[in-house]
């Protein structure tokens, strides 16, 4: 599914992330844990194209991101409040992305019925434009568009944060849901070594820049990784 050949990133001659190779086959859930600035959301912004490697590829579905756009019909992400339309309600915005990936109304509709308790009563219906809800709530819906159209990669930086607790133990009801199914991998950065531990089969640890852990998840994960970070 997700394949990291000799991938580079440098800034002014610092390199910031150097993955010689990793696969994420498909169906896996698969977490990123570091500190600030170990590389989380680098590699994902190179995934996303966001951004060009300095070396190197990284390829979906054999398809090289930095070459075709022939992966984005089955990839979905959210990375940050920059992924929304802030002069939009949720309800324009939801739809305008179902629009791009295929969905009429009412499948949009079905979907939001389905994650209402996510939503916690503060997103539908409240008339108010994406830029002035607050962040969890901005949150809420980018985590929800990264679901229309049922993308076979779902990419999420930091989707714990800003959330209320409550709303925290929905979204990972939701991530395990997506991994459960098999047709849906599911990708998570996070600061929370619990919650990605809870939501993910398999943990990779990056450490400037670098893959210094890279295990299944079992019953020691957690305190393996805190252990590694205590250091």
């Amino acid at each position: 599914m997700i394949k990291v050949s000799n991938l580079q990133k440098t800034y002014n001659n610092t390199t910031v992330l150097n993955i010689p190779e990793l696969e994420i086959p498909k169906g896996e859930s698969f977490g990123l844990v570091g500190n600030n600035g170990a590389g989380k959301t680098t590699f994902f912004s190179l995934l996303l194209d966001l951004i060009r490697p300095t070396q190197g590829n990284i390829t979906l579905n054999n398809i090289r991101v930095d070459e075709s756009e022939g992966w984005k019909p089955f990839t979905s992400a959210f990375i940050d409040d920059s992924f929304l339309i802030g002069y939009l309600t949720p309800e324009e915005y939801f739809y305008f992305i179902g629009e791009l990936r295929g969905w009429n109304k009412a499948d949009v509709d079905a979907l939001l019925e389905k994650h209402e308790d996510f939503f916690n009563g503060e997103i539908l219906k409240r008339k108010k434009y994406l830029r002035d809800l607050s962040k969890g709530n901005q949150k809420k819906v980018g985590i929800v568009a990264a679901l229309i159209g049922n993308p076979e990669v779902v990419i999420l930086d930091e989707p714990f944060a800003n959330l209320d607790p409550t709303t925290q133990i929905r979204l990972k009801r939701i991530i395990k849901e997506l991994a459960e199914d098999g047709n849906t991998t599911v990708l998570v950065s996070s600061h929370d070594l619990a919650h990605t531990t809870e939501v993910s089969n398999r943990i990779v640890a990056l450490h400037k820049g670098e893959i210094v852990k890279d295990i299944k998840t079992s019953q020691e994960t957690l305190q393996e990784l805190e252990a590694f970070f205590a250091v």
